[in-house]
């Protein structure tokens, strides 16, 4: 289990309620994950194991789901979710140059989350904005035609 997993009673008792609503619920386990990870932010393995506990389902079979949809995290994420797409538009124009910018920057690799729990930086695939290439992302707001040199002063404005 992670040590870095703190968990507050009233998340505990959100969890237990949720768990006590959809026991006998069929095919609720998914609804459950989800709801879970809205109460905690992501499913850390503590969350996995009670879901699995309470609804008597193997701890494989939690896992395996939490890691093979990609809706579902097993790491906390950061405050700042900076994605860079990585479709051929983007990627064309420059995204990967971007993408390694932004990793040395941050001194975090993509999919990873800094140790402040202040960025998670992903690479992502299209997000629909290919008239923009290269595309970078911080949370909701969209950051279009960006250059390598743009990327210092697009972070810094997240750095409160």
């Amino acid at each position: 289990m992670s040590n870095q997993f703190k968990e507050t009673q009233e998340q505990r008792d959100k969890l237990n309620a949720v768990l006590e609503e959809q026991k006998n619920v069929p095919g609720s386990l998914m609804k459950v994950m989800q709801q879970a990870q809205e109460i905690y932010g992501y499913l850390p393995l503590e969350v996995q194991a009670r879901i699995a506990d309470f609804l008597n389902i193997p701890m494989e079979e939690i896992y395996g789901i939490a890691t093979f949809y990609a809706q579902f995290h097993t790491e906390p994420s950061g405050k700042y979710k900076v994605g860079i797409c990585l479709g051929t538009a983007c990627y064309v124009k420059g995204s990967g140059d971007i993408l390694e910018k932004l990793k040395t920057l941050l001194k975090v690799d993509a999919g990873k989350t800094t140790p402040d729990l202040k960025y998670t930086l992903d690479a992502t695939r299209c997000i629909g904005c290919c008239g923009l290439a290269p595309v970078m992302t911080v949370n909701e707001e969209v950051y279009g035609k960006i250059t390598v040199d743009d990327v210092e002063r697009i972070i810094a404005k997240y750095n409160d």
